[in-house]
């Protein structure tokens, strides 16, 4: 097992992504900090799914966009397991309008959990990194840093901090033994498709699929698997990269 000893944090790991993720590296042996905000039931579920893979999985509900809430996080992993070895900043949220209708409060919010939260988590992290003497950071962040999608500019526009920290980062914290990169998903099939208004036609799920080279969606197992590659010494020599898991569907250009 590649993480076997090893404790990993997963911001939003109640579901989707984050939830795969969770699963994925408690199968390579891991023992797991599930984090959830709204819904606890999910959470209980994935981490039975864990215990019954013969590995330790603690909840803590904490909103990563509250300051008070992520240090109450890593002082729960302070007390619980005294280290961590892997933080994987997952959870996200933000409002989907135009840029005209963008409010200040959700702006704030959306700024706050996914981008203020990786600053704020990195920061807690690498102490209890630093008592193994290294570590390894991902940030899952999205086409629309880089990209224009419909209205996803307050989502947008923290995913670009988002990476802009990643590079800051993993040049700072190289030096230390802790690795940093991002993982940019495309359109990844979970529940989560249904707060885009523009996702909610089948039509344009179909026309993403037939304009994706490798002819189908991401998969949350696509992005779990990417991370625990990046986690793996393989990645050794992999810093401050967006690794771009999206089947080919940002290369062709439209129009031609």
């Amino acid at each position: 097992m590649l993480f076997e000893g090893k404790t990993v944090l997963v911001t939003g790991s109640g579901r989707g992504i984050g939830r795969e993720i969770a699963l994925t590296f408690a199968r390579e042996g891991a023992d797991i900090v599930i984090n959830y905000v709204h819904n606890q039931d999910p959470a209980n579920e994935v981490a039975q799914e864990i215990t019954q893979l013969g590995r330790r999985a603690i909840i803590v509900r904490a909103n990563v966009g509250n300051q008070e809430a992520i240090e109450k996080l890593f002082s729960v992993i302070q007390s619980e397991f005294g280290k961590l070895d892997i933080f994987i900043s997952n959870a996200a949220s933000g409002f989907n309008r135009p840029g005209l209708q963008q409010k200040i409060s959700g702006w704030e919010h959306t700024i706050n959990v996914n981008a203020r939260a990786f600053l704020q988590g990195t920061q807690l992290a690498v102490p209890l990194m630093l008592k193994t003497g290294r570590g390894k950071i991902i940030a899952i962040t999205s086409p629309g840093a880089d990209r224009v999608l419909p209205d996803y500019i307050s989502v947008g526009a923290s995913k670009a901090a988002l990476n802009a920290l990643v590079r800051y980062f993993a040049v700072e914290l190289a030096p230390i033994g802790i690795s940093v990169n991002a993982i940019s998903p495309g359109i990844v099939e979970t529940d989560a498709l249904k707060h885009f208004a523009f996702m909610e036609n089948q039509q344009v799920i179909e026309n993403a699929i037939n304009q994706t080279p490798a002819g189908r969606l991401v998969l949350p197992e696509d992005v779990a698997n990417t991370a625990v590659f990046l986690c793996s010494e393989k990645a050794e020599m992999i810093r401050g990269q967006v690794i771009v898991v999206d089947g080919g569907y940002t290369l062709p250009v439209s129009g031609y």
